[in-house]
């Protein structure tokens, strides 16, 4: 569905994850520091939350309603954005745009599942769930023709949101299958003619096996949010130029939109290991940001590694739930996904506080600490496990 990628990459690479990209002239002609910064970003991350709560529980019955709220809250939150004249305005309006990308997810999955037939359906949701990294080409773009005017590049994005939103939602026909409304730990059931499935909830042990998943997860949304927040500053900060700041973030989306050129290959991968692989890369690579920002290179091709590492391993996550217990995948898939941008909420306020003191290479050092903490965790909690094995033998 050409469509649902819009959306998706309208909602979050042109407006939520677009922050990051505004955000130094933005504080430039409003005045507010990297501290309101930080909070704002913060909390844009609790509001996506709750959205992405809030899709969960009504794809099932009013999904065509949640890409109009999606669309309304992330177009609407744009617009009011390029109006403010403060950094309260901005920083409220940003806080609420974002929700629109925690609404969107849910709503284009159950849209494209109620579609969409067979291994059909599997490819569609691929070609949608990829549209953030074109969106941040996109936002790129963007940026590179029209800053230091932010204000008409937010009202461009805003607009595009709004006419992507209402051409998905006047081309959603009629559903082939329904999923039902699902609730926090419930996959949804589907419903056909002959009636309603009962959905059968997670037990206690599905929860245990998702704890390591979610820590890691939680881990990686906290270091990873230095890069959403302060990337372009950071460069902005080393002296790099303006074009070259905004390019790098251009490099940045097509190293996430080029996981599905590599997919042929990391697919076959245990979730565990391509986990490991992407998740040490974009640790790498946010190392590679804080200490070397000055280098344009350097700094280009860390871009691209963490474009590329962040993406494929959201796509891990989804592995890796799924290997844990298919039939509630898509349970796995919203808590995970919930836990990793709860973990960006509480990293970019973070960052905020200790970038000011510390410094950019101090803070970025830190989140590339935390992010390598969380490619090593699983390798950690397999020998505990199998100390732990040997020792009831």
């Amino acid at each position: 569905m050409v469509g649902g990628l819009g959306l998706i990459a309208a909602t979050y690479g042109l407006v939520r994850l677009a922050y990051g990209l505004f955000l130094p002239d933005v504080q430039r002609d409003l005045g507010f520091g990297v501290d309101v910064g930080g909070a704002v970003s913060s909390g844009a991350s609790v509001l996506y939350c709750v959205g992405a709560v809030v899709g969960f529980l009504l794809a099932g019955r009013a999904a065509e309603w949640l890409v109009v709220g999606a669309a309304l809250t992330a177009g609407v939150g744009a617009i009011v954005m390029a109006a403010s004249s403060t950094s309260l305005v901005f920083g409220a309006s940003a806080v609420v745009a974002s929700a629109g990308a925690g609404l969107a997810s849910p709503a284009m999955v159950q849209l494209v599942a109620g579609r969409v037939d067979g291994a059909a359906r599997d490819r569609a949701q691929a070609v949608v769930n990829s549209g953030t990294g074109p969106g941040l080409v996109a936002a790129g773009v963007l940026a590179l023709v029209l800053l230091p005017d932010w204000r008409t590049a937010w009202v461009v994005a805003g607009i595009v949101t709004l006419l992507v939103g209402a051409v998905v939602f006047l081309a959603a026909g009629p559903a082939r299958r329904t999923v039902a409304p699902g609730r926090p730990g419930d996959a949804g059931r589907t419903v056909d003619a002959g009636g309603p499935t009962r959905a059968v909830l997670p037990d206690r042990s599905w929860f245990g096996a998702q704890v390591v998943p979610v820590v890691v997860a939680l881990l990686f949304g906290a270091g990873s949010a230095v890069v959403w927040t302060y990337g372009r500053s950071a460069l902005v900060g080393a002296g790099v130029p303006s074009p070259v700041t905004v390019v790098a973030w251009i490099v940045l989306g097509a190293g996430g939109a080029s996981v599905a050129v590599t997919a042929r290959w990391t697919s076959p991968m245990p979730a565990v290991r391509l986990w490991m692989l992407t998740t040490t890369l974009a640790a790498v690579a946010v190392l590679t940001l804080g200490l070397l920002s000055q280098a344009v290179g350097a700094a280009l091709v860390a871009c691209a590694v963490f474009g590329w590492g962040y993406t494929a391993a959201t796509g891990a996550l989804i592995a890796w739930t799924t290997e844990i217990d298919q039939q509630h995948a898509a349970a796995g898939t919203a808590l995970l996904f919930v836990v990793l941008v709860a973990g960006q909420a509480l990293g970019a306020a973070a960052a905020g506080a200790l970038v000011g003191p510390a410094g950019t290479a101090t803070t970025f050092t830190a989140a590339a600490a935390v992010v390598a903490v969380a490619a090593g965790t699983p390798l950690l909690a397999a020998r505990r496990n199998l100390r732990s094995a040997v020792r009831t033998r």
